[in-house]
C-alpha cells in the first residue's frame, strides 16, 4: 500500500490529500528517509510523522485493506514515540491553546505592534 494511503488509511490524516501534501512536503519519512506519496509500505517499516518541535514515529503491524476504525488503528500499527517527546508535544500545544484563548494568534501585526511600541515608551 501507498505510503500516503497508509498514513490515511490509519487516521493519521483526516484527508488523503493532505497525507499525500505532507508526503510531497518531507513531513513523512519512512525507515528514515524522505518519500514521496507512492513508495510502498510494509509490515515492520517505520514511519515518522512531522508534528513540530518534534517527530512522531510508528512502527507497522499490517496493512489494512482500506480505511479502518479509531478503535482498530492499534492493530495495524504502534506508536514508538519518547516519552519526553510526547511530552514535549502536548506543553507546545496547550501554551498554543491558551495563547488562542487569550486572543493571541502569532505574529502582532503593525498596528498592534505601534501600539505595543506606545504603551511601553509612556
Amino acid at each position: 500500500m501507498r505510503v500516503d494511503k497508509f498514513i490515511w488509511c490509519t487516521r493519521l490524516f483526516k484527508t488523503r490529500s493532505l497525507s499525500s501534501k505532507a508526503c510531497s512536503e518531507e513531513k513523512v519519512k519512512l525507515n528514515d528517509e524522505c518519500v514521496k506519496p507512492s513508495k510502498e509500505v510494509n509490515p515492520g517499516d517505520r514511519i515518522a510523522l512531522k508534528v513540530p518541535p518534534i517527530w512522531r514515529t510508528f512502527e507497522v503491524k499490517d496493512v489494512p485493506k482500506s480505511r479502518v476504525g479509531a478503535k482498530l488503528v492499534h492493530d495495524f500499527m504502534v506508536e514508538t514515540t519518547s516519552i519526553d517527546d510526547l511530552k514535549a508535544l502536548e506543553m507546545i500545544q496547550l501554551v498554543n491553546k491558551e495563547n488562542r484563548a487569550a486572543g493571541i494568534f502569532g505574529r502582532p501585526t503593525k498596528r498592534n505592534r505601534r501600539d505595543l511600541d506606545d504603551f511601553k515608551s509612556g
